[in-house]
């Protein structure tokens, strides 16, 4: 673990502890900053930007090669992200149990997008049996395709505005934390961010199955996170 903190200025405590409350919580980068200050920690807001900028897509990619196995019946949705003033496309899909399994942020919701999505997924996971999407056209020709592609059956997928409640609420999760944040400036440093917030947001899940009498410790999940 003490190679992912190498060469930087601050111990890998403090910053796990910056980047867990920016990734676990609506909190903006001067939040952080106030919140360290008062634990005597004195550091400048972007620095803990680019903290959050680094060690998201290194969360994300730790997550990937740690995935556990998942239900066989999927849900994927797409939600609106502004990035400098312009609505972006955060496609999602989470499991039966509300596990996420995959996601990805892309500038348009069309066919391209959803092909991208549903392709490199079911290309992780293999086939599900049971694939739930909205009847958005892009995303229903999309499956088209994948079953084309023999990636999937044509009988295991559903439009259903109902079955996919899950997934909607899983979305407000998710974007509740951006609240306090003052917008995305780039699609790169959107992704790295959404990258940390959303690979927090499964560890939480993850806990919720296995309830201990403490309660969720993001610290502790981060750690084990990165010494697996």
């Amino acid at each position: 673990m003490e190679n992912y903190f190498k060469g930087r200025h601050f111990q890998k405590d403090i910053i796990l502890v910056a980047v867990g409350y920016y990734f676990r919580f609506s909190l903006s980068y001067r939040d952080v900053v106030e919140i360290l200050r008062d634990r005597g920690i004195i550091i400048h807001h972007t620095t803990v930007m680019r903290w959050v900028h680094h060690y998201g897509p290194l969360f994300k990619l730790l997550w990937r090669k740690q995935r556990d196995t998942h239900s066989q019946s999927w849900r994927v949705d797409e939600t609106y992200i502004k990035i400098k003033g312009r609505w972006h496309y955060f496609y999602r899909a989470i499991d039966s149990h509300g596990l996420t399994l995959d996601f990805e942020l892309r500038k348009h919701r069309d066919y391209q997008s959803a092909y991208h999505f549903l392709k490199r997924l079911l290309t992780t996971y293999g086939r599900p049996d049971c694939l739930v999407t909205d009847q958005y056209a892009g995303t229903l020709k999309a499956i088209k395709q994948v079953i084309k592609d023999g990636l999937l059956v044509k009988a295991n997928h559903q439009c259903s505005k109902y079955r996919n409640n899950l997934i909607e609420q899983d979305h407000r999760l998710i974007k509740h934390v951006l609240v306090k944040s003052s917008g995305f400036q780039s699609l790169r440093t959107a992704l790295k961010t959404l990258s940390g917030i959303e690979v927090m947001h499964q560890l939480h899940k993850v806990s919720q199955r296995e309830p201990s009498l403490f309660g969720f410790s993001w610290s502790q999940s981060l750690i084990e996170l990165l010494v697996q």
